[in-house]
Formats: structure tokens, sequence, C-alpha cells
């Protein structure tokens, strides 16, 4: 904030109060009254406004290029959805109201669980996670109290070596062990390394289907059944829902355990840390160990109840509703048929995008993928390049960097997932932009170990920046890095 104070003048106003002759006075108290004056910057309105317009082209959104962050699924937040959420009355809601006031708030949250339970096929679900992480969180403290209820103790999780980073995390913070199961050759579960891990100290597998490859786990129904048969529950991180939508009800195929990331899948705003949601879906067996206030109709009006076993709350109040909102005006907009569509587009992108980069860029696994898929930069170590030198690259054309350095089981990973809604013209020009900075690593590689060329700042020391944030300009410059501070 600190250019505002640079383009601050003295005296200089965004408006004008209109004469208070006419009207009565209003004595404050005394204590509420400033002492000093509070140091803002004085500019004009349409100052403010460039200002803030200015900031906001230095940033790259999926509004303003492609963004492929495989795994995220960085899909378009419909501005429609977005208006839906700012209506005042929703937007003037407050979770401390009594819940007569908020009958329309709860119907939205109803209405919405009713949907996201069609598309998945589980008997309950709780709105209150904040995030796909949180979500994996209270699945896995779900699992470890039905163990316990039924006298087991189970602490362990088996977990693919594809799997989500937050996945391990989420076991050992749930109190639980992680056990690495490895992949295939074809980039699928091992079903004999399954085999002699699953034991009667397993509490869950946990699973993403599709798996961070982009494949689909063809024997699913057989690690359902080994996974029941040994006592244990099968849990799906849901964030590559999107290629499943109006397709493959998770449940259906033997999970027990869903959370849903809203902003992957249903076109919610990503957040950054928030506004976000990660639903948790459950079978029958699970309802009554959900987290936080649900919602229920009694005698004719909406009420908030908590689950008889529930974990209890992960958070304050009964989960965002602004997010839910958008995710539910996304579902009612394109409807049961058009969930068919967005999975099919998504697959159909991602697969288009995979054959026509083969033989640009190394691709480690054969065949079709799903919604994403993972190539390699590889062939850029013979240039003493990385992949991260192409990723800054792609900058300077525009576009987003997919997701890099993951899955950890590739080497100089790429993981590209362009989503349903890219035409045709931006996946042929993303080809062509990945085609001529493979051209550059070979005739020119300093013009990738500079990169990026074109955005307002060139290439940073992440290492460095992550370690000393400094985030006003003008104090950067008189800190010193030697006593822990930050300096340009």
């Amino acid at each position: 904030m600190s250019d505002l104070f640079m383009k601050s003048s003295t005296g200089r106003r965004a408006f004008r109060l209109p004469s208070s002759e006419g009207f009565a006075a209003h004595d404050l108290p005394e204590h509420i009254l400033r002492k000093k004056d509070a140091g803002l910057p004085e500019l004009d309105e349409l100052g403010i406004l460039r200002h803030f317009v200015d900031l906001s082209v230095k940033n790259h959104s999926i509004a303003r290029g492609f963004y492929p962050l495989g795994s995220c699924t960085m899909k378009y937040n419909p501005v429609l959805s977005e208006q839906l959420a700012a209506d005042p009355g929703f937007a003037g809601c407050h979770p401390a109201q009594e819940e007569e006031s908020l009958q329309g708030s709860l119907q939205m949250m109803k209405d919405l669980e009713e949907a996201l339970l069609e598309i998945t096929g589980f008997a309950a679900l709780s709105l209150q996670p904040s995030a796909g992480a949180q979500g994996e969180f209270a699945g896995m403290l779900m699992a470890r109290a039905w163990h316990e209820d039924r006298g087991e103790k189970r602490d362990k999780v088996l977990i693919p070596d594809s799997a989500h980073g937050t996945n391990p995390a989420t076991v050992r913070m749930a109190g639980m062990n992680t056990i690495v199961i490895p992949s295939t050759e074809e980039g699928l579960v091992d079903l004999e390394a399954l085999d002699r891990e699953l034991g009667d100290d397993t509490a869950a597998v946990m699973l993403t289907n599709p798996n961070t490859l982009g494949l689909f786990e063809k024997d699913i129904r057989e690690i359902a059944d080994r996974v029941h048969e040994a006592g244990a529950l099968l849990y799906m991180d849901g964030a590559n829902m999107n290629a499943l939508l109006g397709r493959v009800r998770p449940a259906d195929i033997g999970f027990d355990i869903l959370h849903l990331n809203l902003h992957k899948t249903f076109a919610t705003p990503h957040g950054g840390g928030g506004p976000g949601a990660g639903p948790v879906a459950v079978c029958e067996k699970l309802v009554d160990y959900l987290p936080g206030r649900r919602v229920r109709e009694s005698e004719g009006r909406l009420e908030f109840f908590i689950p008889e076993k529930s974990i209890g709350d992960l958070h304050s109040w009964y989960g965002n509703a602004g997010i839910c909102l958008r995710a539910l005006a996304y579902i009612l907009r394109v409807g049961g048929d058009g969930m068919k569509d967005i999975s099919a587009a998504a697959v159909l992108n991602a697969n288009y995008l995979q054959m026509k980069l083969r033989g640009i860029l190394d691709m480690p696994r054969e065949g079709l993928c799903m919604h994403e898929f993972v190539a390699s930069g590889s062939f850029l170590r013979k240039h003493d390049l990385r992949t991260l030198d192409l990723a800054k690259r792609l900058l300077d054309f525009g576009m987003h960097a997919p997701t890099i350095y993951f899955p950890l089981i590739v080497p100089e990973a790429l993981m590209i997932e362009p989503t349903e809604t890219e035409t045709l013209e931006t996946l042929d020009e993303f080809v062509r932009v990945i085609r001529q900075i493979a051209e550059e690593a070979r005739e020119n590689p300093e013009l990738l170990r500079e990169a990026p060329h074109e955005t307002p700042v060139g290439r940073l020391d992440e290492t460095r920046a992550a370690r000393h944030l400094c985030l006003v300009s003008q104090a950067c410059g008189s800190r010193d890095p030697e006593a822990g501070e930050v300096s340009p």
C-alpha cells in the first residue's frame, strides 16, 4: 500500500460531504474520538481507482490468460454466480442472527447438500470445512472415531506415492501414521503392495481418483473390496472430481468418505488461503460423525443440528456460505446434462494437449488421460536448464505455468490441466508457445535462464522471499538482511 502514500497530495480528496447545516448535532463519547490524525493517504477518486486497477493487471489470473495449473483446477468463475453472492439478502446476513431470520441461507445450504449428494452418491455431508485439506482432516478424524467406537485400535493409513502432499500431513494431524504404496509402471496402485500392507491395524486407504498422473484407477472396485475385507475405510480425495462429473459417483464404486473442493470442481473463487470450501461426504455408517452444524427441517422451519457422535466444529459457525451459494448457482445453471458436458470437455481438452505436446515434452506414461496429464521437462537438462526455467518463460507469453515438480515420482514434472472452458485456439497457442520455448532452449538457453522478461518484476529469489517476507516496498530498503529482515 506504500504506493498510495507516495501518490498522496495534501488536501486532495475523493469525496465531499454535504453541509451539516440543518442536521441535528450528535455528541459522540469522548473515548471513541480519535486523538490525532489517522495519517491516511490523500488522493482523488480516479487516482485511487487507477492505483488498484494497475495492481490488478500486474497479477495473472484466469481472467487475463491461460492458467493450466494441474490438480488445482483453475476454472473460470462465472460472473453470474458472483452477482448472486453479492445479493444483499445473502451477503448482508450474519451467522449470529437467529435461525428464523436465516431461513433463506439455510435453504440454500440444504439445497446444495442435496445436489452434492446426488452428484456423489453419498448419504450425507457437512458443508463446514473451509478447504479441501480441512475436509481431509475431518475425514480422517471420522475414520479414527468410527474405529474407536468399534473398539479397534487402527492407526495406519495407506497412501499411494502419487498422493497429494496434504494427504500424509492430514494423517499425521489426525494422530495416525502413513504407509506409502508404490505405483506400478502404468502409474496405478500396485495391488500386491496394497495387500502386503492391509491389515487389522489399517484405518483407511486414501486415494485420489483419477490420480495425480491424470489416470483413472481401473481396479478401483477390486481395491474397495480388499480395503473393506480388511475392515478399513476407503477415502477419496476429491481434488480431481472435475473429470467424473455426471459420469461416476464415488459412493457407487466403493468409497466411504469424500471431500470436495468447491473451487476446483464447482467454479468458486480459489482463494489463496481463503475463501474456500471443502465439504466432506460420507456413507450411511459414518453420518453421525459428521463435523459441525448441519441443516434439517423441523416443524416447518429449517434449523441447525449437531450429529449425535460429531467430531465437533472445524471452525466457527457453519461454513463458508458465500462460497456455497456460488457453487449452488453453478450447479443449478449447468444442470445434470451440463455436468456430463463439463467432464467430457475437460477430458477431451487434456487428451488433445497431451497428444499435441508429444515429441515436444517428454511423456512418462502412454495412453489416454483423464482431465489432466503429467509431462516432463527432463530434456532441458542437456541444455543446463530446468523445468522451472520453462515455467518462468511461459509468463512472458501471458500464460501461467502448469504445476511443476509434482507429482514427485516424475522427474522435472509439469502437471497440465486445461479445464473444460478453454477453446481450441487457446490450446493450439499453448502448444505453439511450448514448441517455441523448446527451440529457445536449444538455441539460446540464456533466454530461459533469465526469464521472465515481460513481467512487472523479473526472476525472484523465491526461497529468500518466503523466508523474508516484505509487503511494504518503502520499508524494505531500510532493513538489514543480516538481522533477519528484508531488503529489496
